[in-house]
């Protein structure tokens, strides 16, 4: 029998001790914990499957060899769900998000909303993330063609894609400033993948599971990015990662073999270790039909291209 993923408890006095803030739209904090240090607590809200979705694109990250937040089960002493992440900055980093960046290189930029802002088009996050002060990230070891941060990028793209993702909005990715010891300069590092837990039809209810077609699902997973200031509708996953494939080639090409080199056994391996009280089985089967219907379509990308 496969191993579960532990669930990690968020005591009341470790709680009693954090630095609570709601951040976003579910109640989070931080607070120690004795094994992993500082981490942030983040709680799913009933019925939406956050918890199960977020370990899932974890692991998924952890077999495509892209730099990613870590996420944990979790539950509190209230018998409340969600993941708990290792705080992944150094001491001496400062997490920057995408509106701050954005906002020294656009003038007016709306950097208080998240969603429904046009001027997040992906060619002004891609002008940022290829900026030559832009390092890859901190003690990560790139794959053999994987040489910039944008190529990295490339990958979480490729991420977004495949799990359906439509969440990186401007505060879902960033770069991670380090001082410099004994000197007032900084380096600039693109921070690790994370928040992915919008993704995978988790949103979903059963009944819905079983009504709709898993195909035309996943042919509609919108991302957060605009192609143009004027446009309505953000760009879909999957039409994101094709244009930057076509923009960075041999980055796509490495993180397409990646994927390919993904068995089914290797997901579904993930999903047989979530405790059953956080997945049902139709959701299960949903979510990975969801990655093998996203994984051909991705493939094909190198089949179609010139």
């Amino acid at each position: 029998m496969t191993d579960e993923f532990p669930i990690l408890l968020v005591t009341q006095e470790a709680y009693e001790a954090s630095s609570n803030e709601a951040l976003g739209s579910k109640y989070k904090f931080w607070f120690y914990h004795e094994k992993l240090g500082r981490c942030l607590y983040k709680q799913s809200r009933p019925n939406l499957g956050e918890d199960w979705a977020e370990k899932v694109a974890s692991e998924l990250c952890q077999l495509l060899g892209l730099p990613h937040a870590v996420y944990e089960l979790a539950s509190t002493w209230k018998g409340d769900r969600g993941v708990v992440s290792p705080n992944f900055l150094p001491k001496s980093g400062t997490l920057v998000h995408g509106n701050e960046l954005l906002s020294s290189i656009v003038p007016n930029y709306p950097a208080f909303g998240t969603y429904g802002i046009s001027q997040h088009t992906i060619d002004r996050v891609l002008r940022v993330i290829a900026g030559e002060s832009v390092h890859l990230p901190i003690d990560w070891t790139p794959p053999s063609g994987i040489q910039t941060a944008v190529d990295v990028f490339v990958g979480y793209l490729l991420l977004d894609a495949w799990i359906g993702n439509g969440d990186r909005h401007h505060e879902n990715w960033g770069i991670v400033r380090m001082k410099i010891a004994s000197a007032s300069a900084e380096t600039e590092h693109l921070a690790p993948t994370y928040d992915h837990a919008s993704s995978l039809g988790r949103d979903l209810s059963d009944e819905q599971r079983q009504k709709r077609s898993v195909q035309a699902y996943a042919n509609k997973c919108f991302s957060a990015f605009y192609g143009s200031v004027d446009d309505r509708k953000t760009l879909k996953t999957f039409d994101v990662f094709s244009l930057v494939a076509h923009r960075y080639p041999q980055a796509a090409s490495v993180w397409l073999a990646r994927l390919e080199t993904i068995q089914k056994a290797n997901t579904l391996a993930i999903f047989n270790r979530i405790n059953r009280s956080r997945i049902s089985p139709e959701a299960s089967h949903f979510a990975q039909e969801i990655l093998d219907i996203n994984k051909h379509r991705l493939l094909t990308l190198r089949k179609t291209r010139p």
